[in-house]
C-alpha cells in the first residue's frame, strides 16, 4: 500500500497496484482532483472503480478529520479545509483542483501552486 502523509504523523493509505495505477491516471487525466475542502473530488465523468476509491479515500479522510478535529476541539470542516490547503500546495501541474469558487481548474505548467489566500 502506499500512504500520503497527512497532517503531521497521520496517514491515509490509498489502494494498491492497479487501483493506484487506474486513480493515477485519472489524475493525470484531470477527472479527478483535489478540493479545497480536503476530499478528492470528480472534475469530470469517470469509470465506476475510479468513483468507488474516491468514495473509499474520502471515507478515510473524513475518519482522519473526525479524529483530529476531536483532538483539537475543532470542527471536521476546519480540519478538511487546513488538510485541503496542503493538498492543494501539491497539487502537479496538467492536475485538476477544485477552487473554494466552486470552478475545478487544471495547474498549468509554470504556475505556482493553486493555494487559496486564507491558507497563507
Amino acid at each position: 500500500m502506499r500512504c500520503l502523509l497527512l497532517l503531521a504523523a497521520l496517514t491515509i493509505c490509498a489502494p494498491a497496484a492497479a487501483q493506484t495505477l487506474a486513480l493515477n491516471a485519472a489524475r493525470a487525466a484531470g477527472t479527478v482532483g483535489e478540493r479545497y475542502d480536503g476530499y478528492l473530488g470528480m472534475a469530470a465523468p469517470a469509470p465506476a472503480n475510479v468513483r468507488s476509491q474516491v468514495a473509499a479515500i474520502n471515507i478515510q479522510r473524513r475518519a482522519l478529520y473526525s479524529r483530529l478535529a476531536a483532538a483539537k476541539g475543532a470542527s471536521p470542516q476546519d480540519v478538511g479545509v487546513t488538510a485541503g490547503c496542503q493538498l492543494l500546495a501539491r497539487v502537479a501541474p496538467g492536475d485538476a483542483y477544485l477552487w473554494p469558487d466552486g470552478k475545478w481548474r487544471r495547474r498549468a505548467p509554470g504556475q505556482s501552486s493553486p493555494v487559496p489566500d486564507y491558507c497563507r
